[in-house]
């Protein structure tokens, strides 16, 4: 069983930064693609990014390419997020799964297997 634990959410004006972390354990983190999503009160949750097991290849959605980074080191799946838009408030949730290839993906929430409890991004304008 995988077990992730966000952490780096919290408040910030419009136009600033913030850094997610994801810690990953019960697993090889090399076995694990690493992905992020978030859900806005009222909304359907949604994918961020996606960093295949050797960040060989990265998959954003469009409305945070250019702003949000995905990347993954010593068991940590991290999200930089700059330019934040009080749009980009929501719970930001940290997913993995071990069943992917290698530099394969996904922006599918069903294909995730293990996911963390969330952690709060609130931009204000």
């Amino acid at each position: 069983q995988v077990q992730l634990v966000e952490s780096g959410g919290g408040l910030v004006q419009a136009g600033g930064s913030l850094r997610l972390s994801c810690a990953a354990s019960g697993r090889p983190f090399s076995t694990l693609t690493m992905g992020w999503f978030r859900q806005a009160p009222g909304k359907e949750r949604e994918f961020v990014a996606a960093v295949s097991r050797s960040s060989g290849r990265v998959y954003y959605a469009d409305s945070v390419k250019g702003r949000f980074t995905i990347s993954r080191d010593n068991a940590k799946n991290n999200l930089q997020m700059n330019s934040l838009k009080p749009e980009d408030t929501a719970v930001y949730y940290c997913a993995a799964d071990h069943r992917f290839y290698p530099n394969s993906p996904s922006p599918s929430s069903d294909k995730y297997a293990y996911w963390g409890q969330g952690t709060q991004v609130t931009v204000s304008s």
